[in-house]
Order: C-alpha cells, then sequence, then structure tokens
C-alpha cells in the first residue's frame, strides 16, 4: 500500500493511506539515507509504501520511502553533526514573524529563506499580531515588506487576535501543502486554528519570563483542509542551523546576489572583503539590504544563528 506520513513522534508514524484510512507505522529496520546523516529517517510529508501486520493490532510496517521532491532541514538539537529533516515534498512555506511577543530577529527570516531557496520551496513571510502595533510599527513593517518584496518574497500582514488577514491566508493555502514554521509563540497554531477551527489545536499564552514562546506544538503533523489542500504544523524553532550548504555556494540562495555573481572580479568571490565585488558594491548603494548582507556574513562565519 502507498500513504503519506502525516504525524512523527519519534519511533511510530501514522500515514494516511490514498482512501484517507489512518495507519499506526513503523520503519523496518534501520534506513539510511544516503549521504545524509540525519536524526529522523522519516519526515512529516514523506510518501511511503507500508504493509499493513496481521497481527490484529491495526498496524503496519513502512519499507519504502519514496524519493523526496524537497524538504526543510536543520542542525539537530539534539545529535551533533546530524541533521533534522521537518517536513518533506512541500508545495510552499509560511514563515510566521512577529515584530513583539516575540521579535523575529532578520538573521533568522533570513536563514529559513536561505534553506527554503537551497531546496527550490516559495516561501511566504507572514507578520503576525499586527493587532499590536502603534503607528510606528505600521511604518517599520511596511519598511521590512518593501525589503522582502523587492527581491522576490510575498510578505503578509495577519493578526490571529483581531480575525484580520486569514481569508487571504486561507486564499494561498488552497490546493497546496504548506508548511508552517516559525519561533515559538508567534501563533502557528493559533493561525492554524482560525483557518480550520475544528482542529482545535492546543494553543498557550506567551511567558512572560522570556518573552519566548511555550512549546505547544511537540511533534510535526499535517492537517487536511480540504482534499486538495494540506497544512503542516511543526514545533516552534529555537534557532535554525544552515546544513549541508557549501560556504562558497551561499551567495547563489540570495536571489539580490545570486543575480550579480557574474559581476565580481574574481569567479571565487566570497563577497566579503575582494576587491571588485559586486555584492558589496551593491550594499554600499543601498541596493542590497544591510540586514541581508550582514546575515550573509553571520552565515557564512558560522556564528550563532540565534541572533
Amino acid at each position: 500500500m502507498k500513504g503519506v506520513v502525516v504525524k512523527s513522534t519519534g519511533s511510530w508514524y501514522l500515514v494516511r493511506d490514498g482512501e484517507g484510512k489512518l495507519h499506526r507505522a513503523r520503519l523496518r529496520g534501520k534506513f539510511k539515507l544516503k549521504g545524509m546523516k540525519v536524526s529522523n529517517p522519516l519526515a512529516v510529508g514523506d510518501r511511503v509504501e507500508f504493509d499493513v501486520e496481521t497481527t490484529g493490532e491495526d498496524t503496519a510496517v513502512i519499507h519504502k520511502i519514496e524519493d523526496r521532491e524537497n524538504y526543510i532541514i536543520r542542525k539537530s538539537t539534539h545529535k551533533a553533526e546530524h541533521a533534522h529533516i521537518i517536513a518533506a515534498n512541500l508545495d510552499q512555506a509560511l514563515l510566521i514573524a512577529t515584530l513583539v511577543s516575540p521579535r523575529t530577529s532578520f538573521g533568522f527570516i533570513d536563514r529559513f529563506l536561505v534553506t527554503a531557496e537551497a531546496y527550490g520551496i516559495p516561501t511566504v513571510i507572514v507578520y503576525n499580531k499586527t493587532d499590536l502595533y502603534d503607528e510606528d510599527m505600521q511604518e517599520y513593517q511596511r519598511q521590512i515588506a518593501y525589503l522582502y518584496e523587492r527581491i522576490g518574497y510575498k510578505v503578509l500582514g495577519v493578526s490571529a487576535h483581531a480575525n484580520e488577514g486569514i481569508d487571504t491566508l486561507k486564499e494561498l493555502l488552497h490546493g497546496k501543502t504548506t508548511l508552517f514554521s516559525g519561533h515559538s509563540g508567534v501563533g502557528k497554531s493559533t493561525l492554524i486554528n482560525l483557518i480550520v477551527p475544528d482542529l482545535d489545536l492546543k494553543t498557550s499564552e506567551i511567558s512572560d519570563f522570556s518573552d519566548k514562546g511555550v512549546h505547544t506544538t511537540t511533534f510535526a503533523e499535517m492537517f487536511e483542509i480540504d482534499p486538495e489542500t494540506f497544512i503542516i504544523d511543526t514545533p516552534g524553532i529555537k534557532e535554525l542551523g544552515i546544513v549541508d550548504i557549501p560556504k562558497q555556494e551561499l551567495g547563489h540562495f540570495f536571489p539580490e546576489m545570486r543575480e550579480r555573481l557574474n559581476q565580481c572580479r574574481f569567479n571565487n568571490c566570497s563577497h566579503f572583503n575582494e576587491p571588485g565585488c559586486a555584492v558589496v558594491d551593491a550594499v554600499r548603494k543601498n541596493e542590497i539590504a544591510l540586514t541581508r548582507y550582514e546575515s550573509y556574513l553571520s552565515m557564512l562565519q558560522g556564528e550563532d544563528n540565534r541572533k
């Protein structure tokens, strides 16, 4: 039988077959993914082949993982030198961000965008909690939107609390498999509750102590909105380490740098301190945003990624 992994709890998986029936399944033996050191061989969104066991317990065994079209990956927080696949076979990703409670940094946004670019996943940046903005913050939000829209990313402002922008969000999701990602506390689960009210996802208040979100989604899970539309809710991410992107290729995943790469004096230009660098020149002319260039340098130098 063939199906799609809709939930992963570590050793057991929930697989939906072609008729929509759910099966509790486990992997047969140890799966090694060629050339990849990952903490999870299977991810939500993976297409698999499985057999239902005849033990009478209504369980199944997964014996094949089909090739992935794409995936979102991060450094594992539990295993050194390993990566963790967040989700696979996506049509798009929504990065839920906030200007306040908690604030999402440019560094985090840019790391997510680079990872998505590397695996060919279109991404929309969704700023939630716009109901908390004063006039200055509204203007700042417009500046951020311009910064990203001029390099090809769609930016939306929504408010789960005030139910603003939710219809636009629904239109964006229709007919696609979409990953919802972001820091804890940015309101992913609250937004999903509004989009699909009968799911009633567990949501939690922001911790006043640290102004960081409290993890409410423990495992990634795929939900069906209608037969053609699926969303994947993921645990809140504190940090997003870049995986398997060679330093000399990093600039390829910044659209505004990519279009200038053949204009540098040297083919192997790292866009740091080489003479005749078209990227550095564009930063000086404000054609490339300084925040984006700082994010690039931070990734290039392997600095702490929580900033």
